[in-house]
């Protein structure tokens, strides 16, 4: 039995996680994640954006124009938000909507030459969060990591 008393840790060890916490990979996993976030949302707040902005406009980039249902299948954007999204980037004139040629019901979104300059930007702000948050790891565990995030995304059922 310990003869441990609350509120009497000695100073030095107020710091230390208990051991169950400190091999509980769930928890680091989650302590990684709340860094990384926190992290790229500073960089993105610097640069007047939010995530959902850089993933509508890389993916505009990289499939062309797309109407919204199509965004909201590839991004994992919720309708409801992607009216927002797709209206504070039209806003900012990052994107264009127009009536689709082939049903008037729908709109397209088009990325815009200011949009790719932003995503460029934001690509730039992304890569050094990624660098600052994975500074201790070397480029082969770099790999590692993200191949091992890939199998654990796939396996919980979304698709990357």
């Amino acid at each position: 039995m310990s003869n441990y008393m609350p509120g009497t840790a000695r100073s030095a060890d107020r710091h230390v996680t208990a051991a169950r916490l400190r091999n509980l990979r769930t928890r680091l996993l989650s302590l990684a994640a709340i860094q990384s976030d926190r992290l790229v949302n500073e960089k993105l707040v610097r640069a007047d954006a939010r995530k959902w902005h850089y993933a509508v406009l890389a993916t505009l980039d990289e499939f062309g124009p797309a109407s919204q249902a199509e965004l909201v299948s590839r991004t994992g954007i919720y309708r409801s938000d992607m009216v927002t999204v797709i209206n504070e980037l039209a806003d900012r004139e990052l994107v264009e909507r127009s009536p689709n040629p082939a049903d008037r019901r729908q709109n397209v979104v088009t990325l815009t030459r200011q949009g790719h300059r932003q995503l460029l930007k934001l690509d730039k702000l992304l890569a050094q969060a990624e660098s600052e948050v994975l500074a201790p790891l070397t480029p082969p565990e770099r790999e590692q990591l993200a191949r091992l995030l890939a199998v654990l995304v796939h396996h919980h059922g979304q698709d990357i």
